[in-house]
């Protein structure tokens, strides 16, 4: 690392939200650490953008701490680590609802905790969330209460680590346009990872006095504004069978 450069984490850095964020964070001059399970891509994508990596499971503790390791401090963490998946209670199995569970939820608790201690005045915590939290979605039910809980998780959070000078924030969008979607099965108005990305860059440019707890966002549904309906693969299969 550089002198004087400040340090930021992203989880799930290898795709989607989260590398749109890092190259961002690179771009801005941090020290960027990207984190995924997947070495290959991961390792590809930081060495594209001129980021640093360390292969990790967001949601176990000592693959986390290596991450930690690697950092001297941490001024910055994107927690963008998750997965959608799920089906309807009467179908979805007791493993699949752990996977999520553990995914989108344990993986924040297990990231924070790592990281807070690595933390100096004035450092910076923002989750990655999604609408289904505030508007749970049929046949997503895991999904939904694991996002649910981040958003309270956050909140809760801020209220612990503020005397420390540190500042949490979550950012909840509707749906986004990346490969996450891929399994969805209906049509929908979606944002961009570059919209999310511009939130994210807005909270990191905040003075640490200023508290914003929760940014929300969606796509603009209709008129001169609203983006083409995106199909989801799934979504075009479905309608192709009817």
């Amino acid at each position: 690392m550089s002198e004087g450069k400040r340090t930021a984490i992203v989880t799930g850095g290898s795709a989607g939200i989260g590398l749109a964020c890092a190259e961002a964070l690179v771009g801005r001059g941090y020290d960027v650490v990207l984190t995924a399970r997947g070495e290959e891509r991961l390792r590809r994508e930081a060495e594209r953008i001129g980021a640093r990596y360390v292969v990790a499971d967001a949601a176990e503790p000592a693959q986390m701490a290596a991450v930690m390791d690697a950092c001297d401090e941490v001024h910055l963490l994107v927690h963008s680590a998750g997965v959608l998946k799920g089906s309807f209670v009467r179908r979805q199995s007791i493993e699949d609802v752990d996977e999520v569970l553990r995914a989108n939820l344990r993986s924040v608790f297990v990231t924070c905790h790592a990281v807070i201690p690595k933390m100096p005045v004035g450092g910076r915590i923002i989750l990655i969330s999604s609408s289904a939290g505030k508007e749970p979605m049929k046949a997503r039910t895991a999904y939904s209460a694991s996002k649910a809980g981040v958003n309270a998780f956050a909140l809760a959070m801020a209220r612990e680590v503020s005397r420390d000078g540190i500042n949490v924030n979550v950012v909840i969008p509707a749906p986004v346009e990346t490969d996450m979607l891929e399994e969805v099965t209906f049509e929908m108005v979606a944002l961009q990872p570059e919209d999310v990305v511009a939130a994210v860059m807005f909270l990191d440019g905040l003075h640490p006095r200023v508290v914003i707890p929760e940014i929300s966002m969606h796509a603009n549904p209709e008129g001169p504004l609203a983006p083409p309906p995106l199909l989801p693969p799934a979504a075009a299969a479905k309608q192709g069978s009817l």
